[in-house]
């Protein structure tokens, strides 16, 4: 008798411990998806004063890298100064910089030319880099190019902007290309500084010269990032994103575009994703399309420096662009939407805010660069290890079939650094996993990839 009264007993204290437990738990506030802060930090974002940055930046005449530094009032010396005192203006908590280079002689490059980079960092609690850029330099071919000769028929290969003759000086306003971008950058630069938010990562707002002569202001930035080993998680590249009236009559003012470099695995593709993902939680109305290729077709700008490095980079593009516009003088004023340039602005803006502020990404590598993940005990699982990200709190495993290029499925374990998925080959399917922080953001998507093979050189009988 007094043995069932204990059963009984225990039976009662364990159904109460439960009941209470569910209470607990049902309880407990879900954790809603959109953080307070960064809707704080989205709504600052000034329609005024974007359109007050491109006039003064168009003020300028041109802004061409080959343009004489010398005047106070026109050209590149002139601009980049104006842009370098603004950013310091803004806050002290922004380190602002010039990154120079001197070049030679060399391609579209004419003449001996100082490069400054204007680079305002702002400090994270960690080393580790994300960039929001793009490109103050400007460029008008017709006017440039006017006076060069040109060899009747013209030889295959022949580039006007390599050939002398061209007149720097000639105006260039590029209120679009890329004044919309560097506009982007400046706000970023100032709302991010004024937030009060204590960012994990280090944020970098870079402005780049010699962009029009291919790349040469963030070419040596980033191999000297990449030779130093700084940990740039991300480059948020902005170049064109200003205009919603497109040359062909078309009108979009409620997307972007988004390229991004393969292959599908790539964390350029994972960096994509994010901004998607993010996108939509903050701004659900402005669409986010995603390019699996570099850039347009045979074009390109900065954030190929950043890919070739090694790093993870997208570049923003406007829906529908006016070609007629660009990189002559017609590239004015009247030919952007700042509405809609305030709207790629609080996109990139919630996109990095949530970056900044979850864990870095996890390492799915070993020392010798092999994905760490097996078949597991049966042979037929999928057995995943990973590094700790510093500050994660739980992690997010993904995957999909191997010919999808979106992911299919997920499920959240805990403070792991280990997992298995039992009966799914890893044969069929591609699996990644992010790291969540304690308010719920979560890093990119660090995918499993299988290294190439190698094979050896044949040896013939003679």
């Amino acid at each position: 008798m007094t043995d069932r009264l204990s059963s009984a007993a225990l039976l009662a204290a364990f159904l109460v411990a439960m009941s209470g437990g569910a209470r607990a738990r049902a309880q407990q506030p879900v954790r809603p998806d959109v953080d307070p802060r960064i809707q704080a930090l989205l709504s600052t974002v000034s329609v005024d004063h974007l359109r007050e940055t491109l006039a003064k930046l168009v003020s300028f005449g041109t802004r061409s890298t080959l343009s004489s530094p010398s005047s106070p009032t026109r050209g590149i010396g002139a601009a980049r100064q104006w842009i370098f005192d603004e950013l310091r203006a803004a806050s002290p908590r922004l380190q602002v910089s010039f990154d120079t280079y001197r070049l030679k002689p060399q391609g579209r490059i004419m003449r001996e030319t100082e490069l400054r980079q204007v680079i305002a960092v702002l400090p994270g609690r960690s080393p580790r880099r994300i960039y929001v850029t793009a490109h103050y330099d400007t460029l008008n071919i017709p006017d440039q190019t006017a006076k060069i000769v040109r060899p009747s028929p013209l030889p295959a290969g022949f580039d006007a902007q390599s050939q002398p003759g061209q007149n720097f000086e000639v105006d260039a306003p590029g209120a679009n290309d890329d004044g919309s971008g560097t506009a982007l950058v400046m706000e970023l630069a100032r709302r991010f500084a004024e937030s009060g938010i204590d960012f994990d990562a280090t944020l970098v707002f870079a402005l780049w010269s010699g962009e029009e002569q291919g790349e040469f202001g963030a070419l040596p930035h980033a191999r000297r990032m990449a030779a130093e080993k700084t940990p740039v998680e991300a480059v948020f590249n902005n170049d064109i994103v200003g205009n919603s009236h497109g040359g062909n009559g078309g009108f979009d003012n409620g997307s972007v575009r988004i390229y991004a470099e393969g292959p599908e695995d790539s964390m350029s593709r994972s960096l994509a994703r994010a901004i998607q993902r993010i996108g939509a939680i903050y701004l659900p109305a402005h669409r986010v399309r995603l390019m699996a290729r570099p850039d347009r077709f045979q074009r390109g700008s900065d954030h190929e420096a950043f890919n070739a490095a090694g790093f993870a980079a997208v570049v923003f593009r406007e829906a529908t662009e006016n070609y007629a516009r660009q990189h002559s003088a017609m590239d004015t004023l009247d030919g952007v939407d700042v509405e809609y340039l305030a709207q790629n602005v609080r996109l990139n803006a919630a996109a990095i805010a949530s970056l900044a502020l979850a864990p870095p990404a996890p390492i799915v590598v070993n020392d010798r660069g092999a994905a760490t993940i097996a078949r597991g005990a049966s042979g037929y699982d999928a057995a995943l290890t990973w590094q700790a990200s510093p500050g994660a709190v739980a992690y997010r495993l993904y995957w999909r079939d191997a010919w999808t290029p979106d992911w299919q499925h997920q499920q959240t374990v805990g403070n792991v650094t280990q997992f298995t998925l039992p009966n799914l080959s890893i044969d069929n399917v591609v699996i990644g996993v992010a790291a969540i922080g304690p308010e719920g953001h979560e890093s990119l998507v660090s995918a499993y990839v299988a290294t190439r093979r190698s094979f050896p050189e044949l040896q013939f009988v003679q």
